[in-house]
């Protein structure tokens, strides 16, 4: 049986059932759970047929362009490091950070922030 549910509990819940709503009560009951399920079971089907309708239609074409731009937000704090192509070892300097980063996942935040916008974490005070 599934989830471990076993024949027995299934009688004793129909007797705790059977205790508190009565004997002309479940009969209601049953009737009005099983419409909301096949009613739900309607709705789930119509809208499941909705998006295929959707999504099958000659006109629409998906975007060309899949490229994911960073956040506006983020963009003072990437730091990148351009190194010439011809010569061999280049010098780069690196900027010291910019905001502050998470400990737990090393995602860049704004200087302001006290918690780290991707994974919640609070960040340590930097103030002094």
């Amino acid at each position: 049986m599934p989830l471990g549910i076993q024949p027995i509990h299934i009688v004793i819940i129909a007797l705790v059932a059977f205790l508190i709503f009565g004997g002309k009560k479940l009969p209601e009951l049953g009737r009005s759970a099983g419409k909301a399920i096949s009613e739900f079971r309607k709705g789930t089907k119509e809208m499941t047929e909705g998006f295929r309708g959707e999504m099958n239609q000659p006109g629409i074409t998906p975007p060309a362009d899949r490229t994911i731009q960073p956040p506006t937000a983020f963009i003072p704090m990437i730091q990148t490091i351009k190194t010439p192509l011809t010569s061999a070892p280049a010098q780069t300097s690196i900027a010291g950070p910019v905001g502050s980063f998470c400990i737990q996942c090393g995602n860049p935040n704004v200087p302001e922030a006290r918690f780290c916008s991707k994974c919640g974490t609070k960040l340590p005070d930097t103030t002094i």
